[in-house]
């Protein structure tokens, strides 16, 4: 499995979607940056980070949960974006997940191993099991080969308080459908390459690779060899092609003077 002709195209329209929005309506926000704008000393420099910040932003993690679709769809028996997982949770399977995050963020020596974790929130009873609307979707859900697979996905550098929320939230997961699943937080990128991924705000939180997946690890899962970097070139043809008109607005926002004060 990779990408296809098909697929590198709906992935070049939908970056070209974005960026054709982003070129049509930006208008920088502030007029105004004193501290930096005499720091820096160039407008267009200026006027360069304000847009780059505000493409970026209008990207968002959502890019990479539309990407993934469309890579996954081929080679998927079914795949969502934003997917409901559904179910209830019970006080006592609440408690179990409570207890194995207590486990992984007071004691150094306790390794997290995801397979023993499932296994212990599957014996939790799930009677009087009540709704929770936090926690019940799925950034990215696909089926294949009958095998239900459902990730969260996160920006790249988090803190220690989203590793803790992304566990609880895939094992809650495993608890709403009361069975074994693949879960895994994903990260779209390595931003320590060609290091590997290491952040100390991650506290053993994760198993990985069995439940944490970081850039070509994940695009690899969901098309087969070589994805990641067939993506990257997609990305790099997309950008090449739109090099001159993002120059030309960087350009055009930069005569707007910020030097007011």
């Amino acid at each position: 499995m990779a990408i296809t002709l098909s697929q590198r195209q709906k992935i070049s329209q939908l970056l070209e979607r974005k960026i054709d929005a982003k070129l049509k309506t930006y208008l920088r926000e502030s007029t105004s940056m004193p501290f930096l704008s005499r720091l820096i000393q160039d407008s267009e420099k200026v006027a360069a980070y304000s847009f780059i910040h505000s493409l970026a932003t209008s990207l968002g993690m959502s890019i990479y949960e539309d990407v993934s679709k469309i890579i996954a769809s081929e080679h998927s028996q079914e795949c969502f974006t934003k997917y409901g997982v559904g179910g209830v949770l019970s006080r006592e399977q609440k408690s179990v997940i409570a207890d194995i995050i207590t486990e992984l963020r007071n004691n150094p020596q306790r390794k997290s191993d995801i397979e023993d974790e499932v296994k212990r929130v599957l014996k939790a009873p799930a009677f009087n099991g009540k709704y929770q609307k936090s926690g019940n979707i799925a950034d990215f859900y696909m089926r294949r080969n009958n095998d239900e697979y459902f990730f969260e996905i996160k920006t790249v550098k988090p803190n220690i308080d989203v590793f803790k929320e992304s566990k609880i939230k895939l094992l809650e997961w495993v608890a709403r459908k009361r069975k074994k699943m693949k879960v895994f937080l994903a990260f779209p990128y390595n931003p320590y390459h060609p290091q590997p991924y290491s952040r100390f705000t991650m506290q053993n939180m994760m198993d990985p690779p069995s439940d944490f997946l970081v850039g070509e690890e994940y695009w690899d899962l969901l098309g087969g060899k070589n994805t990641f970097s067939s993506l990257l070139g997609v990305f790099d043809a997309v950008g090449k092609n739109y090099k001159q008109k993002i120059s030309n607005k960087i350009r055009e926002v930069a005569e707007i003077k910020i030097e007011a004060y």
